[in-house]
């Protein structure tokens, strides 16, 4: 029997076929372009596309487990063909956003949230992974450092815990492979809280050189996010960083508390991917 992973384009998803395949399970990955898959010698590639339904039967036939990645647009297809294949468990890669206050109307949260009722409302047993911010939504300050301009954020001192993408890999990987994450909704964080302008003075030391900060207006962010994030996303994101700019943000389930080894570091990443940040 395969395992299914979709959204394996994305870095967790690629990640999480790596992991199986080295294990010697039987990987199916999953894509609206398969030919735009890169996977591992021996992984099978399909078509999964929530509009064309005969795709999804082909895709979950002989099919066990599902790494999910959310899509509300087709959900309930989805999950009645995984139903009548036969599918046991679902790992869902959901958000932390989806605990929110008013989580239904925010549009962040309510694409995850919508993904996890369908689920919970099924026959299928479903283990619900909510990562909190990935160390990597850094990238987004590529658009500065690229250029050797000074980082421009509306709320440098907010407090996040973020997690590392190939540890959301690693807890999705035991969740599909061990049963002690079975049926389970986890919020994920990294191991420690730290606000944006220290995550900064980490990718400094990784660059060897400063990257500064500079405070700008709510208004002014709003005009710059809006480029290129629909306006509701930009006036969600901006909100959570203005609460979290009030204190040190909690420190859920990690690598650590989950899986019993150390949990990779802000500092880390930030080595791991220095080269991006360097000017061009």
């Amino acid at each position: 029997m395969s395992i299914l992973v979709t959204g394996a384009r994305g870095k967790v998803g690629q990640a999480v076929v790596n992991r199986l395949h080295s294990t010697g399970l039987t990987v199916r990955a999953a894509s609206t372009d398969p030919a735009e898959l890169t996977v591992p010698k021996g992984v099978e590639t399909i078509e999964l596309a929530l509009d064309r339904p005969e795709s999804l039967d082909a895709a979950f036939r002989g099919v066990r487990q599902v790494f999910l990645h959310p899509q509300p647009s087709g959900i309930h297809e989805l999950v009645e063909a995984a139903e009548d294949a036969g599918v046991k468990h679902v790992v869902l890669l959901s958000s932390s956003s989806v605990l929110g206050p008013d989580a239904e109307n925010d549009p962040l949260a309510s694409h995850s949230l919508r993904v996890e009722h369908v689920l919970a409302a099924s026959d299928l047993t479903c283990t619900f992974l909510r990562p909190d911010a990935f160390a990597s939504n850094s990238l987004a300050w590529t658009h500065f450092t690229g250029r050797s301009l000074p980082v421009q954020l509306a709320y440098p001192d907010a407090h996040i815990a973020p997690i590392h993408p190939e540890d959301i890999a690693d807890i999705a990987v035991e969740a599909l492979t061990g049963t002690s994450l079975t049926g389970r909704s986890l919020t994920l964080t990294g191991p420690e809280s730290l606000t944006f302008r220290e995550q900064l003075a980490l990718l400094s030391e990784a660059l060897g050189r400063d990257v500064p900060v500079e405070q700008i207006t709510r208004a002014e962010a709003e005009q710059q996010m809006g480029a290129h994030t629909p306006a509701p996303v930009v006036s969600s994101l901006l909100d959570r960083w203005e609460a979290a700019d009030r204190g040190p943000a909690a420190v859920a389930d990690t690598v650590e508390t989950l899986l019993g080894r150390p949990a990779r570091t802000y500092r880390q990443w930030a080595r791991e991917n220095a080269p991006a940040f360097t000017p061009h």
